[in-house]
């Protein structure tokens, strides 16, 4: 394929040859089916509940900013290579997004779900400038800046909505 209008790519199995197809695919979560983005978030949920919640936050924030950088830089070869704006195998995305959306919460069962679940909203939605960015950013920045600011601001929602139900729980 080499329309760069193309919003989605089917990457051969093969592709995870390419230690940037590896990368971004998660290490080939992003070739499950269905709803790769899904798969992408899942794994990144028991990835944090298991290596990451244990850590700082600056830590935590330490690791989105990097698997950031080489996610974008990844992002972009792949859309390069094929000529697309984005593939359903790229979930590097939905991985930072996810740690994102849960550095500031603790390792709670339930609070790990509802951010699973209102990212997973936003990132499909796309609304206000979660979709401005889908629609405007070009390459590999494109890929991931959705997905982070849903990252943002489900950690934003589920952080003020802890903090009035916990004012409101001790007065």
């Amino acid at each position: 394929m080499n329309n760069a209008d193309t919003t989605t790519s089917a990457l051969e199995l093969s592709d995870l040859r390419h230690p940037d197809v590896l990368f971004a695919s998660a290490f080939g979560v992003g070739y499950l089916k269905p709803a790769p983005g899904t798969w992408g978030s899942l794994a990144a949920v028991v990835f944090w509940w298991f290596f990451l919640s244990p850590l700082s936050l600056a830590i935590q924030a330490s690791i989105c900013v990097a698997y950031f950088v080489v996610g974008w830089w990844c992002s972009s070869r792949i859309c390069r290579r094929h000529g697309v704006k984005d593939a359903p195998q790229i979930v590097a995305d939905e991985v930072v997004g996810m740690w994102l959306a849960l550095a500031l919460l603790p390792a709670t069962w339930w609070l790990v779900l509802i951010a699973f679940l209102l990212f997973r909203l936003l990132d499909i939605t796309k609304p206000g400038p979660v979709g401005w960015l889908d629609r405007e950013v070009e390459g590999g920045l494109g890929v991931m800046a959705d997905d982070v600011l849903a990252g943002i601001l489900t950690a934003f929602v589920l952080y003020v909505s802890l903090w009035l139900l916990l004012d409101l729980a001790f007065r």
